[in-house]
């Protein structure tokens, strides 16, 4: 489920191009001590397309699913590549070090979950 929607368009000779950055809300699960817990997960999409004498010439898409199950860590890192208008291709590159240290906050949630 898209949660928020951040567009960008700039224009380039004769090619429009049009970034959308979203904001995934969803579900995972995860396995804790032999018990499945189920956790909220945000994640980030990213879309460009491009837009050629009025005729969308290009679609450009790439996603990293459940980065964190802390919004606003999310919208931070999406806020980012926003104002940075980084392209599909290169999200991962981009946010791959982010997505390596929230991936962790699952783990806390897990705890904090199984401790109730």
């Amino acid at each position: 489920m898209v949660v928020e929607n951040f567009i960008s368009t700039e224009v380039v000779e004769n090619t429009k191009y049009v970034y959308f950055y979203r904001l995934l809300k969803g579900k995972t699960i995860i396995t804790y001590e032999k018990e499945s817990i189920e956790v909220q997960s945000y994640g980030i999409e990213v879309e460009r397309q491009d837009i050629l004498n009025e005729e969308l010439v290009n679609v450009q898409r790439d996603c990293i699913e459940h980065i964190s199950p802390y919004r606003h860590k999310v919208h931070n890192l999406i806020r980012l590549l926003y104002e940075n208008k980084v392209s599909p291709l290169h999200l991962v590159d981009i946010a791959g070090d982010y997505v390596d240290r929230y991936i962790l906050d699952f783990e806390r949630e897990v705890r904090y979950i199984a401790a109730y």
